[in-house]
């Protein structure tokens, strides 16, 4: 077993390290039966909701998607094969993995409570990255075990204004093309979480390249048919409203997950909306991405640093390169509240679960024709 000191994160302070902007190279969708599709046929746009909005409203009928099935890297890795097949060049990059993954590693040096566990296995000169299944499942039976405090809605209606809320900001057309009735019915709408547009990103922090995969909520105006030009990505959060210093530390501290989950696929702007303790929509704040480390910083809280979470990614990404080499999967861990990042070996020869058969037979065929 081999561990990484998350501690002392001094070590980590400084100038970031080398960052390449995230650059979409692929999309696909789930439709609202979650099939997948390879295309960006569940784009969403945004339009403003309507304040006072009741964040509660349909939660009976909300159309839940079970996501207790284990999917892998599956809809990743069929993007990545289709793209391929397109360009007729493999797609290079030290890492593949969903956004989440990298999300939970880059939050490391300021989360201390938090665990996670991964999978992962060198293939061709690629890592690939999974959340452990299992593992998820037990944090997710936990959270639902836990009573909810006297006077506080349950976790389940919670997770609801956030689907909710986007309900209400996205539409499926421009704003243009879309009616007024559709705009104004949104709050009547039957609340589905099945329907995701989902972006395949190129980038890097330091020395390692990744290939990233992870959801989009909507797009401010629309999207460029020029890939190399960015695109107005918009992030939809929830949070309760601010009404002392210990709300604003919570909402500092909420920001660093913000932040992260919008710098790894380059999405410009996030919009908040705050709510009251009743689920009640009360107001929007538009927050720019490139900005939040900075202001975070002003306000000389300590909460976190930017800086630190990109140098610490850089470092461990490295470290990991030469942790997990050869053929076999390994499990990277880090117990809730523990100071290490610890990588062990599971099983000594192949790539388990991890790589679906397609996609490894696609792989092989094509190194068979660059011999």
């Amino acid at each position: 077993m081999s561990s990484f000191d998350i501690q002392p994160i001094g070590r980590f302070y400084g100038t970031s390290a080398v960052i390449r902007r995230p650059k979409e190279i692929a999309c696909f969708s789930y439709d609202d039966e979650h099939q997948l599709r390879l295309d960006d046929s569940s784009l969403r746009y945004y339009y403003p909701p309507r304040l006072g909005a009741d964040l509660s409203k349909g939660f009976e009928s909300f159309q839940k998607l079970d996501d207790t099935a284990d999917d892998h890297l599956d809809s990743l890795l069929k993007t990545v094969m289709e793209t391929e097949r397109s360009t007729g060049e493999r797609l290079e990059a030290d890492f593949i993995t969903w956004r989440g993954m990298m999300t939970k590693i880059m939050a490391t040096p300021f989360d201390n409570f938090n665990g996670f566990e991964m999978n992962a296995t060198s293939f061709q000169g690629t890592i690939f990255i999974e959340e452990n299944h299992a593992y998820k499942l037990e944090q997710w039976q936990s959270q639902r075990s836990q009573p909810s405090r006297p006077g506080s809605y349950s976790q389940d209606m919670m997770s609801f204004w956030g689907y909710k809320f986007e309900t209400l900001s996205l539409i499926p057309h421009p704003w243009a093309e879309t009616s007024r009735d559709y705009i104004e019915n949104r709050e009547n709408e039957i609340v589905n979480n099945y329907a995701q547009y989902c972006s395949v990103v190129k980038t890097g922090i330091g020395k390692s390249k990744m290939i990233l995969g992870g959801e989009v909520d909507a797009v401010w105006d629309f999207k460029p048919e020029d890939k190399d030009l960015p695109v107005n990505w918009v992030e939809l959060k929830t949070s309760e409203e601010i009404q002392n210093d210990r709300d604003m530390a919570k909402f500092e501290r909420k920001l660093l997950k913000f932040w992260i989950q919008s710098f790894l696929l380059g999405v410009p702007k996030i919009i908040v909306g705050f709510r009251s303790k009743s689920g009640v929509l009360q107001r929007l704040e538009e927050l720019n991405t490139s900005s939040i480390p900075g202001n975070v910083k002003k306000n000389s809280r300590n909460a976190w640093d930017g800086n630190i979470c990109i140098n610490f990614t850089a470092v461990f990404l490295e470290w990991l390169k030469e942790s997990i080499t050869g053929s076999g999967t390994w499990r990277i861990r880090r117990k809730e509240k523990s100071q290490l990042i610890e990588v062990f070996k599971v099983k000594e020869s192949g790539v388990g679960d991890i790589l679906s058969p397609e996609f490894l037979e696609w792989r092989r065929s094509v190194a068979l024709k660059d011999v």
